[in-house]
């Protein structure tokens, strides 16, 4: 028989669980800085060790097998910091996001020790969050170093002189490094950043080039049918077959990256009815294909009855609510209707939470699910924050006209030694002094050939072959 004692306990264990939720007002910015900040903590203190002896600045555990992370999802996090400073003004993880943004920032971010694994999507990643602190006053770096302007300039050039005519018309390849799998896909995220990029560059430096870049990687993208007539966003395809049969996959981050960087056009150019047609059309179909019920869900991986999300994908969603949020603030007219839905969507996240900050996956079944990680978090934390954004003082992104004091050099990353930068033509001077090498080489090769075979006191093998018998 069991004891009322024994029922009141299970009575209040179970109301207990019922309520273990984060506890945060989403009418309160007081109660929503309280509440991100929670989660903020658990996401530095669990994931994040770069700043620990002997650990690298910056990344992740990872790459796999020493951990899950790949390189590029370090540069998402330190954007996800960036904004959290932007809409709470937590200096708590200041010194630890300037240190990563510059640790590795060596040669445009393409740091050698990655060099070999690196996608132009990766390196875009790390110049879209040091755009960012451009864009937002984030505290300069120190003296001596590039400013986050000049940084993300870089990588912009860098990720342009990529850009390939040989094949499907133009656009950038998936991975940098030719023997790479992936190399022979050109994919809708590479080209959404450089297109992001640009319209950022060319609405924070006022220069027209950077909207010429813009419009080219737009008119690519639609020219090859990666973004449709109803504004669906596919993923991507092979050069072998010119770009022709698409991966007709949607991702929520290839639909957000497009949709802030069509936000920073229409506010470059005025207000254009051009720029207004597209957002508006993009924002239609991301908000009914992505929120159903009003709830982030990253369709492609994630089902009604499992999770086949890869650790990048676990991540997407806080990119969506980052950079629609930012994008009600250039397009005024977006904000009723994206915040209505980003408002929704943070709520399930918040339901997501336990009340240390540890957040699960899943955000419209109501409670945690079990299923964290560094991505999950920054997803929530991106949700909460980003609710911010209509708060009072809460500037929209800064131009060189409108306070930003970021240090820029529009000849960043002219490095000819970077990897993907077009080689020099080849000249007589060059040649003729390649055949003085190669003569030199040749002799010194038979040389070598001939003392190893060289008749001694007695017939012997040649030292190479030794051991081999």
């Amino acid at each position: 028989m069991v004891s009322l004692s024994s029922m009141r306990w299970a009575f209040l264990w179970a109301a207990t669980c019922a309520q273990a939720a984060l506890d945060v007002d989403l009418n309160s910015p007081a109660s929503i800085k309280a509440a991100a900040k929670v989660v903020a903590h658990n996401l530095i203190s669990t994931y994040y060790h770069g700043d620990e002896p002997g650990q690298i600045p910056g990344i992740l555990p990872g790459p796999p097998p020493g951990g899950p992370y790949y390189w590029w999802e370090g540069g998402a996090l330190w954007g996800t910091m960036v904004d959290y400073w932007h809409y709470t003004n937590d200096t708590t993880y200041n010194n630890i996001t300037t240190q990563a943004l510059i640790f590795q920032s060596e040669n445009s971010y393409m740091p050698l020790n990655w060099t070999a694994s690196l996608g132009n999507d990766d390196q875009g990643f790390w110049g879209m969050s040091v755009m960012l602190a451009a864009e937002v006053g984030y505290p300069d770096p120190p003296s001596g170093t590039p400013g986050w302007l000049a940084l993300a300039q870089a990588v912009f050039n860098t990720m342009a002189w990529r850009w390939d005519t040989k094949n499907c018309g133009g656009g950038l390849l998936w991975q940098i490094n030719l023997l790479n799998k992936g190399s022979d896909y050109k994919n809708t995220i590479a080209n959404g950043i450089l297109f992001n990029l640009a319209a950022r560059l060319a609405r924070y430096t006022h220069n027209d080039t950077y909207a010429g870049w813009a419009e080219k990687a737009w008119d690519w993208l639609v020219a090859l049918k990666y973004i449709d007539d109803q504004y669906n966003i596919y993923d991507g395809a092979h050069i072998e077959d010119n770009c022709t049969i698409i991966d007709k996959g949607q991702w929520s981050y290839n639909a957000a990256v497009l949709a802030e960087g069509l936000a920073y056009m229409y506010d470059y150019s005025n207000r254009s009815s051009k720029w207004q047609t597209r957002l508006q059309g993009l924002l239609n179909r991301t908000l009914d294909f992505f929120f159903p019920d009003g709830i982030l869900v990253e369709i492609m991986c994630e089902h009604p009855d499992s999770i086949g999300c890869t650790t990048d994908e676990l991540s997407f969603k806080g990119y969506m609510h980052r950079w629609l949020a930012t994008a009600t603030q250039l397009a005024p007219f977006t904000n009723a209707t994206v915040m209505a839905r980003l408002r929704t969507s943070a709520a399930g996240a918040v339901r997501s939470c336990e009340p240390d900050g540890t957040c699960g996956f899943r955000w419209n079944t109501g409670s945690y699910d079990g299923d964290t990680g560094a991505g999950q978090e920054m997803s929530a934390l991106a949700a909460l924050s980003s609710l911010l954004v209509t708060q009072q003082g809460v500037r929209a992104p800064l131009t060189d006209t409108t306070g930003g004091t970021s240090k820029g050099d529009p000849a960043a990353g002219n490095d000819a030694t970077q990897p993907g930068a077009p080689l020099a033509p080849v000249t007589k001077a060059d040649r003729a002094g390649a055949a003085v090498l190669t003569t030199a080489v040749l002799a010194s090769l038979f040389g070598g050939i001939w003392w190893l075979l060289r008749d001694e006191t007695k017939p012997a093998a040649p030292r190479w072959w030794r051991g081999r018998e």
